[in-house]
């Protein structure tokens, strides 16, 4: 197997790794003062806010999580378009 290829792979686990932490679980719930939540199977409570709808937060959550989980296995050296905080380096080996 190429270096490529493994790489590739790595990502591609780390894709799905995070898809399937991030899904919305329960019944949306709406309260009296106009918030709409539900929950993250990673234990997050996804809200909507003043300018944004729960289902903007839900897109936003499962991106964020999608870029954590790929940067954490990207290649160390890859040139970024946002800049890696220290604890999210990618791996050196």
């Amino acid at each position: 197997m190429s270096d490529e290829t493994a790489v590739s792979h790595e990502m591609r686990r780390a894709k799905a790794r995070a898809q399937s932490s991030h899904v919305t679980v329960g019944d949306v719930r709406h309260t009296d003062t106009g918030e709409v939540t539900i929950g993250c199977s990673c234990g997050m409570t996804l809200t909507n806010g003043p300018g944004w709808s729960v289902d903007e937060h839900i897109r936003l959550h499962r991106a964020e999580a999608r870029y954590l989980a790929l940067s954490q296995v990207a290649p160390a050296g890859m040139p970024r378009l946002i800049r890696v905080d220290p604890d999210r380096l990618p791996r050196t080996d």
